[in-house]
């Protein structure tokens, strides 16, 4: 069985934090395996061969190499009394690559600052948060995308020899990424575009 790296699992971790600069993480272990689900045999060949994923809340499907690792944290906001809690999906292709799929739903009161801002703004700043998290990360492109009418961000970082593409969506109160990080030797780009242009909001 092939196991999440923390280091993963705590990349994106503080990709939430960044994206609300009061959040301080809660001091409990990442990837509780009370909320873990117990991966299958991984998927062989052709992305055709993936499964559909749908998340727990239902609000959105993705199509990943294997039934993924499901992690639920929750991070307090500082000096009030909401939380923001997260779901993160990881699955593995061939222990080569790790497909990513976090959804964030902000609590009322983050989300009334939101609302202050634009979609463009706010994932501008996201964007600048992921770069922020290693001195070695480098902007390869980033473009505004559509996504079912909703706007997103496609980027690409890349560190070192470890790429690290996806999309941001945010859909009114919600963030989703949807990412993969591999080491440049691993990467596919039909298995990227397979996953990304499989993701879809359900409303």
């Amino acid at each position: 069985m092939f196991r999440v790296p923390a280091k993963s699992i705590y990349t994106a971790y503080l990709i939430i934090a960044c994206c609300c600069t009061s959040a301080t993480p809660f001091a409990t272990s990442v990837g509780d395996k009370k909320n873990k689900e117990r991966l299958t045999p991984e998927a062989k060949g052709d992305p055709d061969n993936w499964k559909e994923f749908r998340s727990v809340s239902g609000e959105c499907t993705v199509s990943m190499p294997n039934a993924p690792e499901h992690v639920k944290q929750v991070m307090p906001l500082s000096d009030e009394k909401q939380t923001l809690s997260y779901d993160i999906y990881l699955s593995s292709f061939e222990k080569s690559a790790l497909y990513m799929l976090l959804v964030a739903k902000y609590p009322e009161m983050v989300s009334k600052v939101l609302e202050g801002q634009t979609t463009d703004l706010h994932l501008e700043s996201f964007l600048n948060g992921l770069l922020s998290q290693n001195p070695e990360n480098r902007l390869i492109f980033a473009d505004l995308v559509d996504t079912q009418g909703t706007k997103g961000l496609d980027f690409f970082i890349q560190s070192g020899t470890t790429y690290f593409k996806g999309r941001a969506v945010i859909a009114k109160n919600t963030l989703y990424l949807i990412a993969m990080e591999c080491e440049r030797k691993n990467y596919s780009d039909h298995h990227f575009k397979h996953f990304i242009n499989s993701f879809t909001l359900k409303r």
